[in-house]
């Protein structure tokens, strides 16, 4: 995209305008979607352009903008979470960096330890042994 889009007098007319078409789009793809599946499935009515632009707004309003997930549960992208540890390991000294570091080694090393269906992979390739798997079933 051309610089020109964002110097100052043509971003007040281009981001408005690319903000109505967005709702635009969006408001037609909902009514469309209401109009063909709803009426056969749950015998409602047919809703106009408008009410579907309602209808998303409303629902924006009511179940969030997705500005991500929330903070502590891998909300954000990796290279935000990368750069907010980076962060907090600057903090600390020396000592309790390797003490973290270790902490989160352990950590990984148990969670590969776990039997099927956790860690990365579930069990290692090099844990498996027919025979046990034999006497387990």
């Amino acid at each position: 995209m051309k610089r020109i889009f964002f110097n100052k007098p043509y971003r007040f007319i281009f981001f408005p305008l690319a903000a109505i078409a967005f709702l635009s789009l969006i408001s037609f793809v909902v009514m469309q979607l209401w109009n063909n599946l709803l009426p056969d499935i749950l015998h409602v009515t047919t809703i106009t352009f408008w009410q579907a632009a309602g209808i998303f707004i409303l629902s924006k309003i009511l179940f969030g903008f997705g500005k991500g997930g929330r903070p502590g549960w891998g909300g954000g992208s990796p290279w935000m979470r990368k750069r907010e540890m980076a962060e907090r390991l600057k903090t600390l000294s020396p000592e309790e960096q390797e003490r973290f570091k270790a902490k989160m080694r352990d950590r990984m090393r148990n969670w590969e330890d776990c039997g099927p269906g956790f860690g990365r992979f579930g069990r290692r390739q090099d844990d498996f042994n027919p025979e046990q798997e034999k006497k387990d079933q």
